[in-house]
């Protein structure tokens, strides 16, 4: 039988984050960096390179897995999935079912959420929405106070501000 002591990456701690107690920092073994927030072992694989910096929440039953990243402020939650080497940063928010992949960036103040899904190299930023089952794909640029919504979808080079 495999020891699971040699497989874990990471331990959660007893500090508590100050707006959500239910959730417990969480320490990095290799090193014993303290990293962000957790509420419980779903929500952080202990497999591959994902992680969860800074002050970053991830909450419910989200999910970071692969090689993915949440940092800075960053929330997720609500069965939202964030992998590959996807990194949620800045203040921005991905719940309610969003996934969030491949080499895919969220950051700033924006928030995907609500069945969208955000992947390849696209990047949504600034305070962007991208909700309703939208899609941004390829090397998309989403950003400013753009919203994608519905059955948009934004592909390939598509650049979208407002």
């Amino acid at each position: 039988m495999e020891n699971t002591m040699n497989t874990q990456k990471y331990e959660i701690t007893d500090i508590q984050h100050p707006q959500f107690p239910q959730c417990r920092r969480v320490r990095r073994l290799s090193d014993g960096m303290l990293g962000g927030y957790i509420e419980n072992t779903h929500n952080l694989s202990q497999k591959g390179d994902c992680f969860v910096y800074d002050n970053a929440v991830v909450s419910g039953k989200a999910w970071v897995l692969g090689g993915a990243k949440v940092s800075g402020n960053a929330r997720v939650s609500g069965n939202a999935l964030v992998s590959g080497n996807a990194w949620v940063f800045g203040g921005a928010r991905v719940s309610n079912n969003a996934l969030v992949s491949g080499k895919a960036w969220v950051s700033g103040k924006s928030w995907v959420f609500d069945g969208a899904l955000v992947c390849g190299n696209a990047f949504v930023s600034g305070k962007a929405w991208v909700f309703g089952g939208a899609r941004v794909s390829g090397n998309a640029l989403v950003y400013g106070t753009a919203v994608v919504c519905g059955n948009d979808r934004v592909f390939g080079d598509a650049i979208v501000a407002e």
